[in-house]
């Protein structure tokens, strides 16, 4: 069902309610035990978290708490007991003058002219320093604030394994998870999966097997339709082929952000044809420019290693090295090892994938790429 405004082609999107609804049901079914959703980054995790998991949590009486582990990439569980504090917050202090008047204490109480002096309340403790039991007291003290089960959504859970006590940290999760199963369920998503498969699947780990791995479907043709049906509300029933705009979604990774941003220029120039609608995207100078500045950032071997990665080559093959090697700036061909550390700078840069084979990240930066010899 798409949710939209008029003219507006960032407004499209598609609501999945069937999708967030057996998630929950499943977490139901296993209580203590979260979900992992896995996908490639920007394909919508977040915006489904957002726009359709939360909402049929709070459907279901269920307290939905958000927390991004990229906030905090050094210390994801400060990232989390964040999150947990400001929903406490919320719970604890109601929005509104007479709300905040109504949570004054109150210490003496007058009658004709005689007066009662009242004893304070209680205090709580305060809450734990340790992140580890603070979060434990958070999960505790947000469910009896609100009298509800909690949704924790952790996004992007690969921060989890990074660090040098990511060990402790995920059985310190799982522990919490496991003890308080009756007060709180969590999802968790990530676009790494060799990350994900080192803090889920790896025998002897905290967390191994416990979690239940999915994969996160990107959106089908329901979100071509609803940018079909835009585009010709738009052009007075002018609309790109379907089969154009579904060819072109694949190539792009099944990234809705950046099929809109291709659409948005097809609408600008009155193009139908999705293909040159993308020729045209890639020519825009202004395009250009940004990418020819962060290739221009890079070693002559980086940048060579990035043009072959987006041509198909191997890069740790000995063509491709020899390539590389003629290279002005490179001199010669670069041995395996070289290559492998080129291949890491530039993960850590985010210009290729960080799992599985060599990719670019962005592509319409491939794409660029692609159209350039190496070097």
């Amino acid at each position: 069902m798409p949710r939209m405004q008029a003219a507006d082609f960032d407004a499209v999107s598609v609501a999945r309610p069937e999708l967030a609804a057996s998630y929950l049901g499943l977490l139901a079914s296993q209580p203590g035990r979260p979900l992992a959703l896995f996908a490639p980054r920007r394909i919508g995790k977040t915006w489904f978290l957002d726009q359709d998991l939360a909402p049929a949590a709070v459907q279901r009486g269920w307290l939905p708490v958000y927390a991004d582990l990229w906030l905090q990439r050094g210390a994801p569980l400060a990232a989390i007991n964040h999150a947990l504090e400001e929903a406490l917050d919320d719970a604890s202090v109601p929005k509104g003058r007479l709300g905040k008047a109504a949570q004054t204490r109150v210490s003496k109480l007058s009658a004709f002219g005689a007066s009662l002096d009242l004893a304070e309340a209680p205090a709580r403790r305060k809450l734990p320093e340790a992140p580890e039991l603070r979060f434990d007291t958070l999960v505790q003290r947000l469910h009896g604030a609100v009298g509800q089960p909690l949704l924790l959504m952790l996004d992007e859970a690969q921060a989890l394994a990074d660090g040098a006590n990511a060990e402790a940290l995920a059985g310190s999760l799982r522990a919490v998870l496991h003890k308080r199963r009756a007060q709180v369920y969590a999802v968790l998503t990530g676009s790494s999966p060799d990350a994900l498969a080192a803090l889920l699947a790896s025998t002897g780990a905290p967390m191994y097997h416990f979690a239940q791995v999915l994969n996160f479907p990107p959106l089908g043709d329901e979100f071509l339709l609803a940018l079909q049906a835009q585009f010709a509300r738009v052009h007075r029933g002018k609309k790109p082929p379907l089969e154009g705009l579904r060819a072109l979604f694949e190539r792009l990774g099944h990234k809705p952000a950046l099929l809109r941003d291709v659409v948005k220029r097809m609408s600008a120039e009155g193009l139908t044809e999705a293909e040159l609608g993308f020729q045209r995207y890639l020519a825009d100078e202004q395009h250009v420019a940004g990418w020819r500045a962060l290739i221009d950032t890079l070693q002559p071997l980086e940048r060579g290693i990035a043009s072959a990665v987006a041509l198909g080559r191997p890069p740790l093959g000995q063509e491709t090295r020899e390539l590389l090697g003629r290279i002005k700036g490179v001199g010669q061909a670069p041995t395996v090892g070289k290559v492998r550390a080129a291949l890491e700078r530039l993960k850590k840069l985010g210009l290729l994938t960080r799992s599985g084979s060599p990719q670019v990240e962005d592509p319409f930066l491939a794409a660029w790429l692609a159209g350039r010899e190496p070097g």
